[in-house]
């Protein structure tokens, strides 16, 4: 694989409520495909339909996944493995699109995921949902790992892509964008995935891509 195997899905953009800390903006909802030798492993699934609550607030202007993977060359029955950074209603929103392909997601968000309360619980649980759950960091395919970095939810992870020309990072929501992630104070978790000093970096809510230099 080379870092070009990395290939960013924009699925929507929604505007934050008034109770967002981003209130009044826009954003996108991004996510990734990963061309692999065995198949695509897609990193968050975006934005589901049929929430009244999240189209009055967030105003989603959603895109089908499959569309998105079709318009990227990429053919959605090669989906061989999904990752969900976590299991919040933008990331994970259309994995239904992909009923019977394991699902990996760290076992303490799914737990939560399945909680009563969740009001998008039915997006999390459906007909044909099958789920590889994890602790901690895990391999989950030749040279695709996840990396535990809680702390936007109780189970977010991040996923790193061995290349054969550097290492690929997806933070995924670990930090909210590539400003905050290279110069905001850092938690944790932001501090293990600086140390990597990944040569690309992606995100799920902001286009920016962060290189290392050489």
């Amino acid at each position: 694989m080379t870092p070009d195997d990395v290939v960013p899905l924009h699925l929507a953009d929604v505007t934050y409520p008034e109770s967002h800390p981003l209130a009044g903006t826009d954003g996108p909802v991004l996510s990734f495909a990963i061309r692999h030798p065995e198949g695509i492993v897609l990193v968050d699934t975006g934005i589901g339909e049929g929430n009244a609550w999240i189209d009055e607030n967030y105003q989603p202007r959603r895109r089908e996944i499959r569309d998105a993977l079709a318009a990227a060359g990429l053919a959605a029955g090669t989906v061989r493995r999904i990752v969900n950074t976590h299991l919040h209603f933008d990331h994970c929103g259309q994995n239904r699109a992909f009923a019977g392909v394991p699902i990996v997601v760290q076992r303490a968000e799914l737990e939560a995921g399945r909680d009563e309360s969740n009001p998008i619980r039915d997006w999390v649980d459906f007909p044909g949902a099958r789920y590889e759950p994890v602790d901690g960091d895990r391999e989950v395919i030749d040279g695709v790992s996840v990396l535990a970095t809680p702390g936007h939810t109780v189970g977010h992870q991040s996923v790193t892509v061995r290349t054969g020309d550097g290492l690929v990072l997806i933070v995924g929501q670990a930090a909210q964008d590539a400003r905050s992630f290279a110069t905001g104070e850092a938690d944790a978790s932001v501090q293990r995935l600086r140390s990597l000093n990944a040569d690309r970096i992606y995100f799920s809510h902001d286009r920016a891509v962060l290189r290392r230099r050489k």
